[in-house]
């Protein structure tokens, strides 16, 4: 599985938007990832050329399960890591923002440890 981090953003974005909403629409991720609507079109043309997304007729965009798989992994290991800094003290909103800034580039020993520590 080899993709950027801002890939990993939107597919976790979306996956939080079907489990939120039921369905995930550009709109809704340009406003959760506070980007412009262009730039969502073209994450989600280079997401649906690598097969990690599908879009419907009515443009309601769903995750496949490559993309599944991805957007899971991510999301699980945000929520873990907020979970933990507020744990140790971090004030959850800091918590939220310092969890997504590492989620991508933490190494599964480390993340293996402090899910170990969170439990």
């Amino acid at each position: 599985m080899n993709i950027y981090e801002s890939g990993e953003d939107y597919l976790e974005q979306i996956l939080m938007l079907l489990e939120q909403k039921g369905h995930a629409r550009s709109i809704d991720i340009a406003v959760g990832l506070n980007v412009s609507k262009p730039s969502v079109s073209v994450a989600m043309k280079k997401l649906k050329e690598n097969g990690y997304i599908k879009m419907s007729t009515d443009n309601l965009i769903s995750l496949t399960d490559k993309g599944y798989a991805i957007a899971r992994k991510i999301y699980d290991r945000h929520q873990a890591l907020t979970k933990y800094l507020i744990q140790i003290g971090v004030p959850e909103e800091i918590a939220k923002e310092d969890a997504c800034k590492i989620e991508h580039d933490l190494s599964e020993e480390s993340f293996a440890a402090i899910s170990k520590q969170i439990k």
